[in-house]
């Protein structure tokens, strides 16, 4: 019953204001969706007020993105294949302009992905009686990929040795002493990507870290893995009240981006359904999806009676000892 006629979903965060309270998270090969899919993203992102972040495997330049997404746009490193990579491409980002970096560290090894597996999708990309069925059964993807090219990990091929990306390669190089030398490199915002340890998010505060990023991968590295939601108010307790955290995993539409908030987060990323309305309809699907989302954000927070991000503070959710005594 309280005045909601005013709504903003206006959120400040590592220093930057945003429109909204979410982004984009870092992504593989978006251009697999639909041809152009980086530079849809960067634009309306740019458009939209909020960030995008750019996986080092994925389909564009780190160059390119800055110059579609500008100041919206993040880098996601990958410590894969050699440290001496890695790093050069910190640099390829300082250069071009990016002032947040994200290094992820779930990854020491990829997973099996049974998914994949089951539907033959690997790198390098192999045709057979499965996906020539697919590609032919959609003709409008098929020529508008054949036309615009194959997509491929351009940041490897544009390094200074044209590394040769191989999907499968360890990861492990992301440990705690190349943490502590990509600080002292770094002169940027750097945000830690893949956090599930309470324990783990108080080190990587320690270590000068700007903002952690609190992931399970989309649930698909690790099959035993956490939900992100359970995890996140244990992460919250442990780096205190005023240190930014960033949240993805499951978020699907506004109602989870305001859980995320209210348990905890400063800023809500969303990955997967970003990718889908690529597939469905190229650019104007990432433009639906983030009027849609915004829009649930604000609906929702009327029904809760809250006026401003800053006021979904964890009273308004119900905990699950709180269900249990009310009945």
């Amino acid at each position: 019953m309280g005045d909601i006629a005013h709504r903003s979903l206006e959120t400040s965060f590592l220093g930057r204001n945003y429109s909204v309270p979410f982004g984009i998270a870092p992504m593989g090969m978006c251009n697999l969706a639909w041809p152009h899919a980086d530079k849809y993203l960067a634009q309306v992102a740019q458009q939209a007020g909020m960030p995008v972040c750019l996986s080092t495997a994925g389909s564009s330049t780190i160059e390119d993105m800055y110059s579609w997404g500008g100041e919206s746009t993040w880098f996601q490193l990958y410590v894969t294949q050699s440290t001496d990579m890695a790093l050069e491409l910190v640099e390829r980002a300082r250069i071009a302009g990016y002032e947040t970096l994200i290094l992820t560290v779930d990854v020491p090894e990829v997973s099996r992905r049974i998914r994949d597996l089951r539907n033959g999708f690997k790198a390098p990309f192999h045709i057979g009686p499965k996906q020539a069925f697919d590609f032919a059964t959609h003709p409008r993807w098929s020529l508008s990929t054949m036309l615009a090219g194959a997509p491929s990990p351009r940041n490897f091929e544009t390094d200074g040795k044209q590394t040769k990306f191989d999907r499968n390669a360890s990861r492990a190089g992301a440990n705690w002493a190349f943490l502590n030398r990509l600080r002292k490199i770094w002169k940027g915002r750097l945000i830690i990507k893949g956090i599930t340890e309470p324990s783990d998010a108080v080190r990587v505060k320690e270590a000068g870290a700007n903002a952690i990023y609190v992931s399970n991968h989309g649930g698909r590295q690790l099959d035993s893995a956490p939900a992100t939601i359970d995890i996140l108010p244990q992460i919250r307790a442990a780096v205190g009240p005023d240190y930014p955290l960033i949240f993805d995993s499951g978020v699907r539409n506004g109602d989870d981006i305001i859980k995320a908030l209210a348990y905890g987060a400063d800023f809500v990323m969303l990955g997967r359904p970003f990718m889908y309305a690529l597939g469905a309809d190229a650019e104007k699907g990432v433009k639906s999806l983030v009027r849609i989302l915004a829009d649930e954000i604000s609906v929702s927070m009327a029904q809760i009676g809250v006026n401003n991000i800053a006021s979904l503070t964890n009273d308004v959710v119900v905990k699950t000892e709180q269900r249990k005594t009310s009945r």
